[in-house]
């Protein structure tokens, strides 16, 4: 995994070992980061379940202002470090090793523009996190929240009590939903 595009273009990226962390395949990276590409500069930007922390590194080399990467797994924060380092933007990044409701309620007075939500596949937390992030009023006026699924429309029909669905792309069995506040 590298970084694609941008200052730290090419940067070669570390990952988790194992099969509990499934890193955004560049097939998938590349649409996604020219889809939201006008909402990149001087952006704010939350990587919910990051992982390898490359969703948000990748837009702090393509001009996000800041980012913080929230992973529950002491494993995922370490690789989140030695990510943020090699790209040298340790000034640019909060990372927070919490349970990512726990993050979402200490999040105070700061508003993103770009939100990433990966999380595990087989779980409801991504309906949770989008609950929260609504009540605690965490996104832009014109920001855009990035769910990345697998699951089948059906299941995903409750979001929309929540937010809007701007636009939904398929890569292979993986879905990215656009969101945006409902209003």
């Amino acid at each position: 995994m590298r970084i694609i595009s941008g200052i730290s273009r090419g940067t070669k990226l570390e990952t988790l070992e194992g099969q509990d962390t499934r890193p955004t395949l560049d097939r998938v990276k590349e649409p996604l980061f020219s889809i939201i590409q006008s909402y990149i500069y001087q952006a704010q930007v939350l990587d919910l379940f990051s992982g390898s922390g490359a969703l948000a590194l990748e837009s702090l080399s393509r001009g996000a202002k800041y980012a913080v990467c929230c992973d529950n797994s002491r494993k995922a924060i370490e690789i989140i470090k030695q990510n943020t380092k090699k790209t040298h933007f340790e000034n640019n990044v909060k990372i927070i090793n919490q349970d990512f409701k726990k993050c979402l309620e200490e999040l105070e007075n700061i508003k993103f523009d770009i939100i990433f939500l990966d999380p595990p596949y087989k779980t409801d937390y991504w309906l949770t996190a989008i609950k929260i992030i609504v009540e605690k009023d965490l996104l832009n006026q014109d920001g855009i929240i990035i769910f990345e699924t697998d699951r089948e429309e059906d299941d995903i029909q409750e979001l929309e009590n929540y937010v809007r669905i701007k636009d939904s792309r398929k890569y292979g069995r993986v879905k990215l939903l656009f969101l945006n506040r409902k209003e």
